[in-house]
């Protein structure tokens, strides 16, 4: 079993491109090449944001939301499992969630307009469907003893009533040292390469590289967007399609982003060649002729706004229901 996210440097596919003829490629270089031009399931980490973290009484709605109203059991640092109702109020006078909030003083921030601070990190743990659950509970838990152990209290609760298993893990923000936890983009890369190691180590097949190395371009989650829509929701999103609507009937769609999207896929591309051509020159030919399809297949690279106006070209066909609330 490889350890290769704590042994190996990040797969900066980039820099083999401007690099030029170097190093050979390690052992654990090639096997993250491997599992990336075979599609190997990405794991997801992803911090949810939203004002439910920097109040007592937010954190409490969270636990309820993540605990289905107390059916579910929210395990706990220390092991224990908590089920019911009351189990989120239990968590908050565990953590002295309460007196944090008392003493951050929520007046003063609001009169210097400035969001008063977390007192939790909510983090969701995801992989696609036909996971086992189990597995990514497991992973999960065993990441989350490593990497907050003995320092930040947390509370996590497996999550099956989607096709995809996650896991919904609570964080209090400020460790049993004092210390605040502040979430990087680097954190969260960070954190990607070890939940993909635990479940390697559970015999699941899961990866983690930049989506940029993959060849994808940042998507919205645009069912969703649509959704929210037809409830009357996420306004930000709305306004966003609303936008394209209007450059899409005024035949002026921006092209924002678009110039820095191809420079990005310029760069990837140059370095899966520097890549290939070291696989060949070290003889592994079945990856570099994997590299070369998985580079030849990757989809063109689109912005937000160009994912948005595709989809509403889509929905805006005969087949379409007259119901959505974007085709008009």
């Amino acid at each position: 079993m490889f350890r290769l996210d704590r042994d190996e440097p990040l797969f900066e596919i980039a820099s083999y491109g401007r690099a030029g003829p170097g190093r050979r490629l390690s052992l654990g270089l090639m096997e993250q090449i491997r599992r990336t031009v075979t599609r190997t399931p990405e794991v997801m980490v992803k911090v949810s944001g939203g004002s439910g973290s920097s109040s007592s009484r937010g954190v409490a709605a969270h636990f309820n939301y993540i605990s289905r109203k107390g059916d579910l059991d929210i395990e706990t640092d220390d092991g224990e499992r908590l089920i019911g109702k009351e189990a989120g109020q239990q968590l908050i006078r565990d953590w002295n969630l309460d007196l944090d909030e008392d003493r951050q003083r929520p007046d003063l921030f609001a009169v210097n307009r400035r969001a008063p601070p977390k007192l939790v990190h909510r983090i969701i743990f995801s992989m696609p469907a036909g996971t086992p659950p189990q597995k990514v509970f497991g992973a999960v838990r065993d990441f989350a003893r490593e990497e907050f152990g003995s320092k930040h209290r947390y509370a996590m609760v497996l999550h099956t009533d989607e096709p995809h298993p996650h896991v919904h893990v609570v964080v209090k923000a400020v460790s049993e040292q004092g210390v605040r936890l502040n979430i990087r983009k680097e954190t969260l890369r960070r954190w990607r390469q070890e939940f993909a190691r635990q479940l390697r180590a559970r015999g699941v097949e899961a990866n983690a590289t930049d989506r940029r190395v993959r060849g994808q371009s940042r998507a919205p989650k645009l069912d969703s967007i649509f959704r929210a829509a037809q409830r009357g929701e996420s306004s930000h999103m709305t306004a966003r399609v609303r936008d394209v609507v209007r450059e899409l009937k005024a035949g002026s769609l921006g092209r924002s982003g678009a110039a820095r999207l191809q420079r990005t896929r310029m760069e990837v591309v140059r370095g899966w060649q520097a890549v290939r051509d070291r696989l060949l020159a070290e003889g592994k030919h079945q990856l570099a002729d994997q590299v070369s399809r998985f580079v030849s297949q990757m989809p063109p690279p689109r912005t937000e706004k160009q994912w948005l106006a595709a989809e509403l070209i889509e929905r805006a066909r005969p087949s379409r229901t007259r119901d959505d609330p974007f085709v008009r």
